[in-house]
């Protein structure tokens, strides 16, 4: 390697500076024992050089890696995507790296937790929304660094959450201050957010009880992702003999999904069904999903602060937990429930027909009236973009 493609070496500064190796070391260690005519030479001839200091050079003395490894099951959704945004921008302002593991599949899995890769390359470990086994969770406990689990409460373990429980409690309070009864709570297949998923089922069943409100497990709907299971499980909530007049979503991706298919089967939201999510997704405002909202962001931030403060020798409490605030965002998704209308003396159940000034008559399924509702719509009407299939307007 010629001179000029050679990367200075700490020799090199000291030899600029006219100082000791040893002088260049401490200053860039920040020691007060290096005066400060002595400190500005050495800077000095490091910013003239380009001079970097080697992270593995750096160990060997500090015993630290100057990095932070995160945990995760999947980088691909906006809420992991927000939260990184918020951990990356907190660690580079500390002059510290950032390290994913992304354990996609149970071989990656078992890999990860019979080596402890984290061992050597990090100074503490961020389990991101990863659902362990208390197995597993021991096995991080003999890493012998800082671990803090991320978007869950882990007991008698660092954690950074929100209380999902309190916001589905929130939620379902608000479609219940509504008038709602029959409120529907659909949820995903699990795919690492168990806790989250888990706290929020919980929640939503609290405030039920404490409406006195039995809790109908066939209002209860599982489903995974994709549009086909998604059809399948808004349908089999249609087909109940007494259909729910909201629907409480798990995440906004997936209330998002459930409002594309009630609206392309001609099922007016929030005139017919009330639909709100949880997240406050970066679509929630221009698709006018009522929501619980939560940052992410913020989540991120205040979990790469913490590993800081533990790296940085804060007293390690095992049961320290950082709870951050969600709160209620009505929008256009959500209004009081539609009114029944009782079968005449000689009309069989089923969907009258009803006169809209606006469109002519047309049959209301269900055997629901639909109130009105403000806008240029007319009846039944929601302000914000039209989607595929979506009726009204």
């Amino acid at each position: 390697m010629s001179e000029a493609q050679r990367h200075p070496t700490m020799a090199d500064v000291a030899q600029r500076a006219g100082v000791s190796v040893s002088t260049v070391s401490r200053t860039l260690r920040g020691l007060a024992t290096v005066s400060p005519e002595t400190r500005a030479r050495v800077e000095e001839a490091v910013r003239a050089l380009s001079f970097v200091v080697s992270r593995q050079a750096s160990s060997l003395v500090t015993g630290k890696t100057g990095t932070v490894a995160t945990l995760t099951q999947s980088v691909n959704s906006w809420f992991m995507g927000a939260a990184f945004t918020g951990l990356a921008a907190t660690l580079r302002q500390a002059g510290r790296d950032l390290l994913l593991y992304n354990v996609a599949d149970l071989a990656e899995r078992a890999a990860f937790f019979d080596r402890l890769p984290a061992r050597r390359n990090a100074d503490a470990l961020l389990v991101m929304s990863f659902a362990l086994s208390e197995a597993e969770s021991a096995r991080l406990d003999s890493l012998g660094v800082p671990v803090i689990y991320v978007s869950q409460h882990a007991p008698d373990r660092a954690s950074v959450y929100v209380d999902d429980a309190q916001g589905a409690r929130r939620g379902t309070r608000h479609l219940l201050n509504l008038g709602h009864r029959r409120i529907a709570y659909v949820h995903s297949l699990s795919e690492g957010f168990d806790f989250c998923s888990h706290e929020r089922r919980i929640g939503y069943q609290q405030a039920l009880d404490a409406a006195g409100i039995p809790l109908d497990e066939s209002l209860v709907v599982a489903t995974a992702r994709g549009r086909r299971a998604i059809t399948e499980a808004v349908g089999r909530l249609l087909a109940l003999a007494d259909p729910p007049t909201a629907i409480f979503a798990e995440f906004d991706q997936l209330a998002m999904e459930v409002m594309w298919t009630l609206r392309a089967a001609r099922v007016d939201v929030p005139g017919r069904i009330s639909v709100l999510g949880f997240d406050d997704h970066e679509m929630a405002e221009w698709m006018d999903l009522s929501t619980i909202a939560q940052a992410p962001e913020d989540i991120g931030r205040v979990a790469g602060e913490l590993a800081c403060l533990l790296i940085d020798g804060a007293e390690p409490e095992l049961d320290r937990h950082i709870v951050l605030p969600n709160q209620l965002i009505p929008r256009g998704s959500t209004a009081p429930p539609p009114t029944r209308l009782p079968a005449g003396p000689h009309q069989a159940p089923g969907p009258p027909r009803t006169e809209d000034p606006g469109r002519g008559p047309f049959p209301r399924s269900g055997g629901w009236e639909v109130p009105p509702t403000p806008g240029a719509g007319g009846w039944g009407h929601v302000p914000g973009p039209r989607g595929p299939g979506r009726a009204g307007g």
